[in-house]
């Protein structure tokens, strides 16, 4: 019997690949262990979709509905590990990713907020004008999201505005942070090193326990009210080029 893709089902030990996820309702479906390669997932609606142990290599999400969606220990990178999943204008609001190779993956135009996560592979990612944001009244925007322990080394996250966000423990090496917003944000433990700051606001940023070899303060955008610890001060003063002596 053929496969036929609906909302609420269920799919295990499947290749849907050939099927058509052009405007789908998919929405509450369960994937388990499932291989999705080269699907173009054109508007489809996949709002409290739960994808465990699944493949989706060089899938293409456009104008999707991936609300509350659950990916946990996904593969989204191809087999060379060299192209990534695109997420083109999509909805991820409050969706939640655990686990996964995102390398090289794509989020362009697309609603995050409240997108949680934690312990990803984001190497070579690119987050171009996503929008971590929502607005609650004509002048009330607030931002949320999380990168919690992800490996985001040499990620384009240029002008990214995440303030108050959470990247604690995240690998941000050799990243690009140009005009990116992070004020207030959690980055305790995160690794810094060689990332791209130039124009970055991280003023009340707490990076206490961070990597900040490198890191040059006078570069910065905003930088009041930074939280860090006393062994870091020494490195943060050596990279403007001041000479500290013990005593």
């Amino acid at each position: 019997m053929a496969t036929e893709l609906k909302a609420g089902g269920r799919f295990v030990d499947l290749d849907l690949s050939d099927l058509d996820w052009t405007d789908a309702d998919l929405t509450d479906a369960v994937f388990e262990n499932c291989t999705l390669r080269e699907v173009q997932a054109q508007g489809a609606a996949l709002q409290g979709a739960r994808f465990t142990g699944c493949r989706l290599i060089r899938c293409r999400f456009a104008h999707a509905d991936l609300r509350e969606a659950v990916f946990e220990a996904c593969n989204f990178a191809d087999d060379a590990g060299h192209i990534g999943a695109a997420f083109a204008f999509c909805r991820l609001e409050e969706a939640r990713l655990r686990k996964c190779d995102l390398s090289f993956a794509r989020f362009e135009r697309s609603s995050l907020w409240g997108v949680e996560m934690e312990a990803c592979n984001l190497r070579g990612s690119a987050f171009v004008r996503a929008d971590f944001s929502r607005a609650f009244g004509r002048n009330i925007v607030q931002w949320a999201g999380a990168l919690k322990g992800c490996n985001l080394e040499l990620a384009d996250l240029t002008q990214l505005r995440l303030p108050t966000g959470d990247l604690n423990r995240s690998s941000l090496r050799e990243a690009v942070l140009v005009d990116a917003d992070l004020e207030g944000a959690d980055l305790r433990e995160c690794d810094l090193f060689q990332a791209l700051t130039v124009g970055a606001k991280l003023a009340r940023a707490d990076l206490r326990g961070a990597e900040v070899s490198g890191l040059n303060l006078s570069e910065l955008a905003t930088l009041q009210g930074m939280k860090i610890t006393l062994d870091q001060q020494y490195r943060l003063l050596n990279a403007m080029g001041v000479d500290v002596h013990a005593e």
